[in-house]
């Protein structure tokens, strides 16, 4: 397990100072946000064919993690592929001044590298213990997965296709499920890791493993996601009305109906 810990440790660093040096030539930091889901799966593939081992468990969260992650690339890469650099990036890259590439070498790429690691964690673990055999906490967590993913690329994709209408510019998107929670997206990509979780409760050391889905719930939830954006939204008198009914995170029902919000 330490073995598999340090190897998967030197492939995240080695994975993310490629890009930092991409980075730095196209002047783009932005780019890191295009390895977030791959990253995902080189540490999926990485550990499971480092340690050797193909039980039912060790494969099934490799492939979770593989169909999550090239998704999200994909998507990310489709989203923001020939776009300048991203609102926040370049606000840094403005505030950091001469202190640039040291600054977002270590507060943008090897962070992210760092979270990486703590969210994969149960990655790791899963690969490093071969135990065959699935439970009825397996299914739990396999399932808990499936809703996570089904609200991360389904409210991607509505708001994708919320964004391509020239009608709505300058609107808030309230329909599918935008009705029920303001961040399909994050919600269902922290609720994937705790399936993900459940499923590494079946191997030696796995109530370890909850530091990964704690770390992506505070981090959208309290840090990098939800409050980073809703900075910005809230600027938008549409958008406090929305927000004023539907839940932030948790999909709910909204508290009544919109009224005077536009549809």
């Amino acid at each position: 397990m330490t073995e598999l810990l340090l190897q998967t440790i030197v492939i995240v660093f080695l994975y993310f100072f490629v890009f930092f040096l991409v980075a730095q030539v196209i002047k783009n930091n932005s780019i890191v946000d295009m390895g977030w889901g791959a990253g995902f799966v080189v540490i999926a593939l990485a550990t499971l064919f480092l340690e050797g081992s193909f039980t039912e468990r060790n494969l099934i969260v490799t492939l979770l993690v593989t169909i999550w992650g090239g998704r999200l690339t994909y998507h990310i890469v489709r989203r923001n592929w020939g776009k300048p650099e991203d609102f926040r990036y370049a606000k840094w890259r403005k505030d950091w001044g001469r202190w640039l590439v040291p600054r977002a070498f270590f507060q943008v790429f090897m962070l992210q590298g760092v979270m990486m690691l703590a969210i994969g964690y149960p990655i790791v673990l899963i690969n490093a213990h071969p135990v065959s055999g699935l439970t009825a906490l397996d299914a739990i967590g396999i399932l808990i997965w499936i809703i996570g993913f089904f609200f991360e690329s389904v409210g991607d994709k509505q708001l994708a296709d919320f964004l391509k209408k020239s009608s709505n510019r300058g609107k808030v998107i309230q329909s599918g499920l935008w009705k029920y929670t303001r961040h399909p997206n994050y919600f269902g990509e922290a609720t994937m890791w705790w399936g993900i979780f459940l499923l590494a409760l079946s191997v030696p050391l796995g109530w370890t493993g909850i530091i990964s889905p704690l770390t992506i719930t505070i981090l959208l939830l309290f840090i990098s996601g939800v409050p980073m954006l809703e900075k910005t939204m809230m600027e938008n008198p549409e958008y406090r009305e929305y927000a004023s009914v539907t839940s932030k995170f948790i999909p709910w029902f909204p508290k009544k109906k919109y009224g005077s919000i536009k549809k």
